[in-house]
């Protein structure tokens, strides 16, 4: 394929990708900015047709509309860009589907989703629960998404799979947290969400470190390439609203797997959700 260029014209399109290149928060290894770009790049390697899902991008109308100019260092006006970013892709009737940036960037998105989709649930595939209720004093952190957006929605629509980082205090906070394990649990509660409009998020290092070295945050115990797009394939018949990919930080995979299973993520998600 060409590198995400789409199909049809950004007016057209039934999933709208852009990318959210946000890199203040992170609390390891910076140089989540250069995700977009470098999940774009990997796109390359890939065909076009999903042997998995049995069809190809040119059955899905999508447009890559570029990055959102962000103000480097700065965190709310940035919350504030991709969430107007994300409401005027809503508004037009297409599926928002961002290339992370860090974690924090779900946070105006899932905003944006709820705002026009009443009763709003989030699937989470990470390494880590999110849940803190501020990170080194700042209450806006990719530490802390998950709970900004818990206490926006509510705990009982977060449901968070492959986690194996939490604290004691998220651990007990949680309220549908499944360790390790991504495939099965997720099985099981998708007849539970089938009648609710769904957000979805991919941190990148849901995935163990051998198939992702990539990222800000590397968690060693993850699930393979293979179980993290199988996990994909499964959201098939949700009403999937929204979506992103993050925490891929290039600089840290000189081979630059973790762009290619990145890209590979995004592509069964246009076709996954984008088919319906």
């Amino acid at each position: 394929m060409t590198a995400f260029l789409g199909s049809g014209g950004a007016e057209a399109a039934k999933v709208a990708l852009f990318g959210a290149p946000l890199d203040v928060t992170t609390s390891f290894r910076p140089g989540a900015r250069f995700g977009p770009d470098a999940i774009r790049t990997a796109s390359a390697v890939l065909e076009e047709w999903s042997l998995a899902l049995g069809r190809g991008l040119a059955d899905v109308p999508f447009a890559d509309l570029g990055d959102v100019d962000l103000a480097p260092g700065v965190i709310e006006p940035s919350l504030a860009a991709l969430e107007a970013q994300a409401g005027a892709i809503l508004a037009a009737g297409q599926l928002p589907l961002a290339l992370g940036g860090e974690h924090l960037v779900t946070w105006p998105l899932v905003k944006a989703a709820a705002a026009r989709h009443p009763g709003l649930h989030v699937i989470q595939l990470d390494a880590h629960a999110d849940l803190r209720e501020s990170y080194l004093g700042l209450r806006y952190s990719h530490a802390s998404v998950m709970r900004l957006c818990a206490e926006l929605l509510g705990r009982e629509r977060i449901h968070q799979f492959g986690i194996r980082s939490a604290t004691a205090d998220e651990a007990a906070y949680a309220a549908d947290l499944h360790p390790f394990e991504v495939l099965v649990p997720l099985r099981q509660v998708l007849d539970s969400l089938g009648a609710h409009p769904v957000y979805v998020t991919v941190d990148i290092d849901v995935a163990d470190p051998a198939f992702a070295p990539g990222t800000g945050t590397p968690e060693p115990g993850g699930c393979d390439s293979r179980e993290l797009l199988a996990a994909v394939a499964a959201l098939r018949d949700l009403d999937v609203v929204a979506a992103d990919v993050v925490e891929v930080a290039p600089a840290y995979d000189p081979g630059g797997i973790t762009a290619a299973l990145a890209a590979k993520v995004v592509r069964e998600l246009i076709l996954t959700v984008g088919a319906r």
